[in-house]
């Protein structure tokens, strides 16, 4: 799945899901640091815990990050 964030830097996150289990996240633009670290901490991770995880995490004064803008895509995805 493919989802343009909002309010961030990152312009794209890419993802899979298969058996519940968040697999290949990447991240267009960001931190670069910081992207890969969070995607690397969340793979193999259920999608409910993941979103538990990031959901809510700020960066700034911006009232979201790109942890947060992953949650809001895999809550999108299990619509």
């Amino acid at each position: 799945m493919e989802y343009s964030p909002r309010g961030v830097c990152s312009r794209k996150i890419s993802f899979d899901v298969i058996d519940n289990k968040v697999t290949n996240v990447t991240f267009s633009g960001g931190c670069a640091g910081n992207t890969q670290g969070v995607s690397r901490l969340i793979e193999g991770m259920d999608i409910e815990d993941a979103i538990a995880r990031l959901d809510g995490i700020q960066c700034g004064m911006k009232g979201t990050s790109c942890p947060d803008q992953l949650a809001q895509a895999l809550k999108s995805y299990q619509k």
